[in-house]
């Protein structure tokens, strides 16, 4: 019998009120890990009302001891750093170094908290009148709440939850049901921080518990990470309830390949930008498009290192594509090929039936490659979210910019070139909020906000960077006279 997962609230592992249980599988043997409950509005109340009797000791905690909590949480992290990264493996059906790699990116995050009191400095004019000065003061805002993805289990709620709480703010993380075992093992850390009550909290389930939060009248703010349909629902449930909301959505990322590219480098490149995570990432390449007399070039090289990518089970070393993640993914990622055909679209590369010795129940997906794709086709204008890669051709520079201009996405977009004078016209003239020069995977570092354009994010602030630090305080002006 696979144990049931519980809440954290209020400094408390608690049971959820939930009637239904979802289970948890390792999407590689299809072993049931745990049980994941379906929480309810009830349990999502208790949650809120913990954040908010939470709040008002938290917000009197000077920044500096609240920063403090994040180098004693940064060290745990790292304690526990393997640990981690083996339950993301086996949840998601990712590689172990995928995971590894997750775990630092999400460490990274917590660094990035370390800075707040930094960052929470305003500015201010002596005598801005006679006799009177005027200033502003950063203040956090009260509850705060994340609606997590199942593809990055860990780094994604590590996103908003450091900087968060080192505002002043208290908050909750509700974890995608399919991966909510990587942010148990996150909670119990935080746990170990000794951290004021209710200060930070954990409510598992699915639908009924998102709605919840996004409809509960205490929560101040919202952070989503999932698909642009969802993420629409997110921002007019949110904004409809008075929230603030950054809603990212999903993403059809186009990459041009140039003649003047190094083929062999930049294919490799591409290899982890399409293949990495099974292709289960809104940063992923989804479309490649070859430039003029790039095109033969990078056909034959996208086949051949593609063609020995080496899939397995994700805690094998060595492995370099894992599996997707359950079998109901696995059925529309191979519909998606499929309807890629019907639609005129040849398979040079066919990842369907995959399997792997000893894992034959697994969700795989082998590395696809579809050519001949023109812009109308599906699979250049929908998400797959699967480890697909559509080739394009091109035949200038300027017709390239017009198909990627053409998605109705924009999260990232990715040139492979040598000419300085493509680069820039690249990055000035594509619609995409995260731009990659020679660089397969266009994903910002901590200190920098997470982009996203179009149909890709809903809201005025982003993830990450500054733009955290203003989604999560108020800004009040002060004007005094002492005179």
């Amino acid at each position: 019998m696979a144990r049931k997962i519980k809440n954290y609230i209020g400094g408390q592992w608690v049971e959820s009120s939930a009637k239904t249980y979802t289970p948890v599988t390792n999407p590689a043997t299809c072993e049931v890990l745990a049980e994941c409950p379906e929480s309810t509005y009830e349990d999502v109340d208790r949650a809120v009302q913990a954040a908010q009797e939470g709040f008002e000791e938290w917000r009197r905690t000077p920044v500096l001891n609240r920063a403090q909590y994040m180098h004693h949480f940064k060290n745990l992290l790292e304690e526990r750093f393997e640990d981690i990264a083996r339950i993301m493996v086996q949840e998601n059906g990712k590689t172990i170094d995928e995971a590894r790699g997750e775990v630092r990116r999400g460490i990274e995050s917590v660094d990035f908290a370390m800075g707040v009191p930094f960052l929470m400095r305003a500015d201010g004019v002596e005598d801005i009148s006679s006799g009177i000065d005027e200033y502003t003061i950063r203040q956090p805002v009260g509850v705060f709440a994340a609606i997590t993805p199942f593809n990055f289990p860990m780094m994604v709620p590590l996103w908003f939850l450091p900087t968060a709480i080192t505002c002043g703010n208290t908050y909750i993380v509700k974890p995608s049901p399919q991966t909510p075992l990587s942010m148990e093992l996150v909670y119990e850390l935080l746990d170990e921080l000794d951290l004021p009550e209710g200060v930070v909290n954990l409510v598992h389930g699915g639908k009924d518990a998102a709605m919840a939060v996004m409809e509960h009248p205490g929560i101040k703010g919202v952070s989503f990470v999932g698909s642009s349909p969802v993420a629409k629902l997110v921002y007019e449930t949110c904004t409809r309830n008075g929230k603030r909301v950054q809603a990212q959505g999903g993403a059809k990322n186009y990459i041009a390949v140039m003649p003047d590219a190094d083929m062999e480098a930049s294919v490799k490149n591409i290899m982890g930008a399409a293949y990495g995570c099974a292709g289960q990432r809104c940063l992923a390449a989804a479309v490649v498009v070859g430039v003029g007399d790039a095109y033969d070039k990078l056909r034959a090289e996208l086949v051949k290192q593609a063609r020995n990518l080496r899939v397995g089970y994700g805690l094998n070393e060595g492995t370099q594509m894992g599996t997707v993640i359950s079998g109901a993914a696995k059925e529309r990622i191979e519909n998606m090929i499929k309807r890629g055909e019907q639609e005129g679209a040849k398979v040079a590369l066919d990842g369907r039936g995959k399997t792997v010795e000893g894992f034959e129940d697994g969700n795989f997906v082998g590395p696809t490659i579809l050519e001949d794709v023109t812009p109308d086709m599906t699979v250049a204008k929908e998400e797959i979210f699967g480890p697909v890669l559509s080739l394009m051709k091109a035949p200038d520079f300027d017709s390239a910019v017009d198909v990627i201009n053409r998605s109705h996405y924009g999260n990232a977009a990715s040139i492979f070139t040598s000419n300085g004078k493509y680069a820039r016209e690249f990055q000035y003239r594509v619609q995409a909020g995260n731009i990659g020069v020679n660089i397969g995977v266009a994903a910002p570092s901590a200190s920098f906000p997470f982009g996203g354009q179009k149909d890709s994010f809903l809201g005025d602030l982003h993830g990450q960077g500054e733009d955290s630090i203003d989604f999560f305080t108020d800004r009040k002006i002060v004007i005094e006279r002492w005179i």
